[in-house]
């Protein structure tokens, strides 16, 4: 269990901070992977059809499948004042909890339109709450494109949950951040093989579990947009455990590492459990990473995730980031991923657009990671990119995904090699 390197790397760089037009999804989109992990909540947004058609489409679930998931779509005359919105929110709650008795948490969440009108979803949810305790419980938070960007929604909902969660003084490890289930149960399964416990997950799958909050708890954080969410845990009394993100063989073994030294485990046990899953993630990382090795990448902001995984582009598939663009740079979270990172990028936080395209153009990387809306222009100038959103979408944490995360990188950088032969035939 090595502990973390001396040097700063990209910690103490000095950060490029631009604010300007920015090309984002909401936080809205965090729904479409919470209401599959929470399995007996339900995300109602109380917005316009345009945020009902942004999740359907989004999410690619039919109606009629029942998702967790649904629109109190706000009508004209709401937006004019002429209806009561907290009545017929009201209402709508009450039918939507009477046709789904299976519902045991709801959360309210605010758009742009909600937001505009000021609609005090807060106080919408502490009195649906008094109505419809004990068996449901009636939450609030903010996807509201206007005060978030696209990940921020799981930080806000997950932050919106730490205040109710019950007090503990056992000593436990929580997890905090959303991931599949698949990866959450070869988490539990490490951790387990480790001698680690007891382990909580936030969030739960359901609101019956035995999660709880306390001075003796300490967190590891599994996704790097969670600085609202690590806040409430720190107010809870908890104690957080800095480490690089579980992305990739280097950064797991550290994640698991800083656990593995707070609760004690002997070095040698922790060789024995993850000496194999170690050995097949570099493999798989070799493999998949051969094509990129040497090669630039620049990412812009998007999901939060930028910095860990330029870590992990960087340290692992041997690459040179050119420029690590990120809506919010949080030190606290990712800092050890920036200290593993070698002097030399642009660090820049925050985006105006078409400035970073001025320097992206310039520098002419060999990948680019942006958004959906960047990434056909860029394709049709001759840059090879990546969407940043299925990162997000994808099973990308700890040892067994190593290799698929870097397939992700590498598949757009084939993809161009072959067309390029094709075209010289």
């Amino acid at each position: 269990m090595k502990a973390q390197p001396d040097s700063t790397g990209c910690r103490e760089a000095p950060v490029l901070k631009e604010r300007g037009q920015r090309e984002v999804f909401c936080g809205l989109t965090g729904i479409i992977w919470l209401h599959r992990k929470m399995q007996d909540a339900f995300f109602l947004v109380v917005g316009s059809r345009t945020c009902a058609h942004l999740l359907q489409s989004a999410a690619g679930v039919m109606i009629f499948a029942e998702p967790r998931f649904g629109t109190a779509v706000l009508e004209e005359k709401d937006l004019a004042g002429l209806a009561d919105a907290n009545e017929e929110l009201d209402r709508e709650v009450a039918r939507l909890l009477a046709r789904r008795p299976d519902i045991r948490q709801l959360f309210l969440v605010g758009s742009c339109p909600s937001e505009v009108i000021k609609l005090d979803l807060s106080r919408a949810a502490e009195r649906l709450t008094e109505i419809h305790a004990p068996h449901v419980r009636v939450l609030n938070y903010s996807g509201s494109g206007i005060e978030t960007t696209f990940t921020q929604g799981e930080d806000a909902c997950l932050a919106a949950m730490v205040p109710h969660l019950p007090h503990s003084d056992e000593r436990q490890l929580m997890v905090a951040g959303a991931l599949p289930d698949v990866v959450e149960d070869q988490m539990l399964k490490l951790l387990a093989d480790l001698g680690v416990g007891p382990v909580r997950v936030l969030p739960a799958r359901r609101v019956d579990g035995d999660l709880s909050v306390g001075p003796n708890t300490v967190v590891a954080v599994a996704q790097p947009f969670l600085g609202d969410t690590l806040e409430a845990l720190e107010r809870r009394g908890a104690r957080h455990l800095p480490a690089p993100f579980p992305f990739g063989e280097q950064g797991t073994t550290a994640w698991l590492a800083a656990i593995a030294r707070e609760f004690g485990v002997p070095e040698a046990h922790f060789e024995a459990v993850t000496a194999a899953p170690r050995a097949r993630a570099r493999k798989a990382v070799a493999s998949a990473s051969e094509n990129l090795r040497g090669k630039t990448i620049f990412f812009f902001p998007d999901s939060q995730l930028e910095v860990p995984l330029a870590r992990f582009m960087t340290t692992e598939c041997g690459m040179r980031p050119l420029e690590i663009g990120s809506p919010f740079i949080h030190k606290g979270l990712v800092g050890p991923d920036l200290d593993m990172i070698p002097a030399g990028p642009i660090i820049s936080e925050g985006q105006d657009v078409d400035l970073q395209l001025e320097r992206c153009r310039a520098q002419r990387p060999d990948l680019t990671v942006c958004g959906l809306g960047l990434a056909n222009p860029l394709e049709a100038e001759g840059l090879t990119t990546k969407w940043a959103i299925e990162l997000v979408f994808t099973p990308v944490h700890f040892y067994e995904q190593a290799g698929d995360l870097a397939g992700l990188f590498s598949r757009p950088v084939r993809r161009k090699g072959l067309l390029r032969m094709e075209a010289a035939e």
